[in-house]
């Protein structure tokens, strides 16, 4: 059962996102990004309040994804990707993207906090950040 409204092109926009983000980090990486965009969309907290949608979340500006400006993020979506995000919105979550809103991919070492959140791990190249149950409850 999904646990944002989601209609299927807002899922297929959000598989487009996860591969332009994370598609050389493999299904996990995909499903994490999916893990950060559903938590935005949750979340009504911190730099993402009144965010309600998906193409909200995505085009969110400033604070959106650099992928929009990719242009195979345009392109239509593959099966594949589509399924990730119909599992990120159905609500499956992935360490340690669990509870995050950001993730970001340094040059070297994951920084102990990025905008005031917890580093929560590391998945091949992308360091996962998550606010506090304070601050952001509804991510929990």
């Amino acid at each position: 059962m999904a646990v944002i409204k989601a209609t299927s092109s807002d899922i297929a926009m959000l598989g487009r996102l996860m591969r332009a983000e994370a598609e050389g980090e493999g299904e996990l990486g995909m499903l994490m990004v999916g893990n950060v965009g559903v938590n935005r969309v949750r979340g009504n907290c911190l730099d993402f309040k009144g965010i309600r949608t998906l193409p909200q979340m995505v085009f969110q500006s400033p604070g959106g994804f650099e992928a929009v400006r990719k242009p195979y993020f345009y392109q239509r979506a593959r099966e594949k990707f589509t399924r990730l995000a119909r599992r990120a919105v159905n609500g499956e979550r992935t360490r340690p993207a669990t509870n995050a809103l950001w993730f970001f991919r340094p040059t070297g070492s994951c920084p102990g906090t990025w905008y005031d959140q917890t580093n929560t791990g590391r998945h091949r190249a992308h360091c996962f950040f998550a606010p506090t149950r304070e601050d952001c409850p509804r991510v929990y």
